[in-house]
């Protein structure tokens, strides 16, 4: 009787201290090793930052001094310009630009334009390679392109063209 006790009280005791003091030592431990691992991958994340922090800095310069220019109508032109030298350089012959300005946040605004050019498969990928290829800050949005004859030898493209401009204090920039 003093064993079955003895055997009673050791596994009450064994369930408490489980409950009371081993459970809740284990979920602690767990989640200081998840956090562990987390702060080391940011510590990872900000050593890799420092370690490029040149080359990052270099090309942000970069990015800012290739945005358009914060004065709307001067920001068009260069545009305009962009376009009349890509167009002239692959010989397509651009039917209509459409511009318009969005300002989507207090950061920045983007002139968007719609350019309906027309051309053949190559000046009009000519075209396309000479809007990637330039440094100005601008993206492709879309590009769509339809036969103008049966052959296809002469085709029409509608282009959707967003241009960046940062609006960042002068002593940023």
């Amino acid at each position: 009787q003093q064993m079955l006790i003895l055997a009673a009280l050791t596994g009450l005791a064994w369930l408490v201290g489980d409950s009371l003091i081993f459970s809740p030592l284990g979920k602690a431990w767990k989640s200081r090793a998840e956090k562990i691992v987390l702060l080391r991958q940011q510590v990872d994340k900000g050593e890799r930052l420092l370690k490029h922090e040149e080359s990052y800095r270099t090309n942000w310069v970069q990015m800012q001094a290739n945005t358009l220019p914060g004065n709307p109508s001067l920001a068009e032109q260069k545009v305009l310009q962009a376009f009349d030298k890509w167009s002239q350089d692959s010989r397509i012959s651009v039917n209509s630009i459409t511009p318009q300005w969005k300002r989507d946040s207090d950061d920045f605004t983007t002139l968007q334009c719609r350019v309906d050019a027309s051309g053949t498969v190559g000046t009009l990928s000519r075209f396309l390679y000479n809007v990637e290829q330039d440094p100005m800050a601008l993206k492709i949005e879309s590009v769509e392109i339809t036969a103008r004859d049966k052959e296809g030898a002469q085709l029409s493209m509608g282009l959707q063209i967003s241009g960046l401009v940062l609006n960042l204090p002068e002593e940023k920039r």
